[in-house]
């Protein structure tokens, strides 16, 4: 039996924001397992919980009780170094709203982790150049984010994404500012790189064009996991789901 290694584990994450005078419970105890070079998709409705479970995994929040494990690491037990550190090595993240640095290249914005992580210029260079390659963007890394389309510009975030090579990339609606077309062009181009590349994605998404790559589906309602779907078990109709989904 191949032994199956789990790059992140959650166990029994309970979040809770203080709202004034009012408690908000986000997550009600989350527990699930990731395994190493998954596609993953959560989906939920708006207000479900599923960013916050997000954020938990990436290192950028954490829980109020439970604990969150990334490679065998208890995440809440690092200090403010050690957290930059795994969030800088270990985790590569991708945003909605492409988070690029406007006054940078796209090449640029792509080596500009690896700089961060104390790789010396002309190394960096060489790498940001066969990554925005990889990303169909060879042709463009003198150019600042003003002058790409938003699909171009989520293809930079994409490869920034890789700069360290990460064992997790984090995708918060990869696709939601993009139109169909580029969406679908940008889950082919992920689920394309976790294939070659074995890093687990995980995408907070109300896409339904996920289910079509996704390894595993993690669907949230009211801060728990409402059910957990293989991808044997996704042969229900997009259609059939979004039925039971609630408008975002």
């Amino acid at each position: 039996m191949i032994e199956i290694h789990h790059i992140v584990r959650v166990a029994n994450v309970t979040k809770t924001f203080q709202m004034g005078k009012m408690a908000l419970q986000a997550l009600k105890g989350i527990t699930l397992e990731i395994a190493a070079g998954d596609y993953i998709s959560i989906m939920g409705p708006s207000g479900s919980g599923k960013s916050t479970l997000f954020n938990m995994i990436g290192g950028l929040d954490k829980p109020s009780s439970g604990k969150v494990f990334i490679d065998e690491v208890d995440i809440a037990q690092l200090d403010a170094y050690e957290l930059a550190w795994l969030r800088c090595r270990k985790i590569g993240y991708i945003f909605q709203t492409f988070n690029l640095i406007p006054v940078m290249t796209a090449l640029e914005n792509v080596t500009l982790p690896m700089t961060f992580a104390g790789m010396n210029n002309d190394a960096a260079v060489d790498k940001g150049i066969q990554l925005l390659e990889m990303v169909g963007l060879g042709d463009r890394f003198r150019h600042k984010p003003s002058e790409l389309s938003g699909g171009q510009q989520q293809r930079v975030a994409v490869a920034r994404s890789l700069a360290n090579d990460p064992a997790i990339i984090l995708a918060d609606e990869p696709t939601g500012n993009l139109d169909l077309s580029t969406g679908e062009e940008i889950i082919a181009l992920l689920k394309r790189l976790s294939e070659e590349t074995r890093v687990t994605v995980i995408s907070a998404t109300h896409d339904f064009k996920m289910l079509n790559v996704s390894d595993q589906v993690i669907w949230i309602r009211d801060g728990l996991v409402e059910k957990i779907e293989n991808r044997e078990d996704l042969s229900i109709s997009v259609g059939r789901i979004g039925e039971r989904e609630e408008t975002p």
